[in-house]
């Protein structure tokens, strides 16, 4: 018998217990505010040094890096720790997978890290809070410290592909994987949401746990409504429990 691989897309429903809010979706703060959205649009961001400066005083009062995981980020941690072979594919920017426990080799981040910032011109990397200490001593839109180009957050901003290495690597996870879970997301956002169909089309057990309903809906084997610091918990206990 081959050994279950369980796949776990989460989305911003996730981390909302852990006091970070869902910005990017439909009815998110990003779509509400055409003047928020800009601090996050790629070609604003360039092209305005005002709206840089702006972004990164957002990044300095947001507490988005503060958070810890919850119940549920723990809970996939936990299974991935008995054994279980577990691959988190998130299209959340928080790292609160990692914070919890989970490998970062098994975790797949579609849209990137506010964990890092990114230099657009020579792409060198470095952590954020090493950003804001230098936002906290003076600059305002600290440039990148090896070439002088323009740093930003390592997310995928508005206006910005997805990285094709990491969604190659997630499509061919949600192929291989028995068991598919899409955890507090609406499933709306391509080409992320895509790959719950991708999962029931070859085959594995299709679980969505969402608050609201989504379009993969009638497509799953089961779909939970509860919240999701207690359903997830549950869940993955009893996936555990049947593979072993």
């Amino acid at each position: 018998m081959n050994r279950p691989l369980v796949a776990i897309l989460s989305g911003a429903g996730i981390s909302t217990d852990s006091g970070i809010p869902d910005y990017r979706g439909p009815n998110g703060l990003w779509r509400r505010d055409p003047e928020a959205e800009k601090l996050v649009t790629y070609d604003h961001y360039m092209g305005d040094p005002e709206i840089r400066r702006r972004s990164w005083r957002m990044r300095r009062q947001n507490q988005a890096l503060d958070a810890e995981p919850n119940a549920a980020h723990l809970a996939v941690a936990e299974l991935e720790r008995s054994g279980t072979a577990v691959r988190v594919i998130t299209q959340n920017v928080d790292g609160l997978h990692q914070l919890a426990g989970v490998p970062g080799r098994k975790v797949l981040e579609l849209h990137g890290t506010a964990r890092s910032v990114v230099c657009t011109k020579c792409h060198a990397r470095g952590p954020m809070d090493d950003a804001l200490a230098r936002l906290d001593a003076g600059e305002e839109d600290p440039p990148c410290l090896e070439c002088g180009g323009i740093l930003k957050p390592a997310t995928v901003m508005f206006g910005e592909r997805l990285d094709p290495v990491v969604l190659g690597e997630a499509l061919a996870i949600t192929k291989a994987c028995t068991v598919f879970v899409a955890v507090g997301t609406s499933l709306q956002v391509q080409p992320a949401a895509g790959l719950a169909g991708v999962a029931a089309d070859h085959g594995a057990r299709l679980i969505v746990v969402n608050a609201e309903p989504t379009p993969y809906d009638d497509l799953a084997d089961e779909v939970l409504r509860e919240p999701i610091g207690t359903a997830l918990p549950r869940l993955l206990r009893s996936l555990h429990d049947e593979s072993t």
